[in-house]
């Protein structure tokens, strides 16, 4: 398997597992599938999650940064939610549970991922400005998972549902993927008259 997931934060996992025991947070979570699933939930599958902005073209370059971890909780054989931590000032701690498309979305790229020859780190990669997310392959498999920016040639995976005009789980290298996001985020032209 050529995906090497990094360990998450003790923290962080204890405080998915804790929100999980808690009758409370699973009964008041907005997330029906969670609400209604049979036999023990498992998180599974913790993937750093980063977070890139100021993508606009011809300024500085983009900025990203660790924002959280998410956790796929799983319920017999399939995944029904997912659980997201964020570090506060008192260290990682659940944020909230949530379901919808980018659950199968996340899993579908990883197993495509596993496909692929090379060794990758799997991270989550958010851009607020597109409303997109990605599956992040970082070519470095062992490198720590705060370590911010995405290589020209790491890979990402846009996840369903894609930006207009971007492919879902069509990979790409970063090099060939961040020209693209800049164009569209380009304020249109406007026309001159003459």
């Amino acid at each position: 398997m050529p995906l090497h997931v990094p360990p998450a934060p003790a923290p962080a996992l204890r405080s998915v597992l804790a929100a999980l025991g808690s009758p409370t947070a699973v009964r008041e979570a907005r997330t029906p599938a969670l609400r209604s699933a049979l036999g023990h939930l498992t998180p599974e599958l913790p993937l750093p999650v980063h977070v890139m902005d100021r993508i606009v073209p011809g300024s500085q370059p983009p900025r990203t940064r660790l924002t959280g971890w998410r956790f796929l909780i799983r319920s017999g054989d399939r995944a029904v939610a997912a659980a997201d931590t964020m570090l506060t000032a008192d260290g990682w701690t659940f944020s909230h549970f949530f379901e919808g498309p980018y659950i199968a979305s996340t899993e579908r790229a990883l197993r495509q991922a596993e496909g692929m020859k090379a060794h990758f780190q799997p991270r989550l990669l958010s851009i607020p400005e597109l409303y997109m997310l990605t599956l992040w392959l970082h070519g470095t498999h062992e490198a720590d998972p705060a370590d911010s920016m995405p290589a020209p040639t790491d890979l990402l995976i846009p996840l369903a549902p894609a930006p207009p005009g971007i492919a879902a789980h069509r990979p790409h290298r970063v090099a060939d993927l961040l020209p693209v996001m800049t164009l569209r985020l380009a304020p249109p032209l406007l026309a001159t008259r003459a």
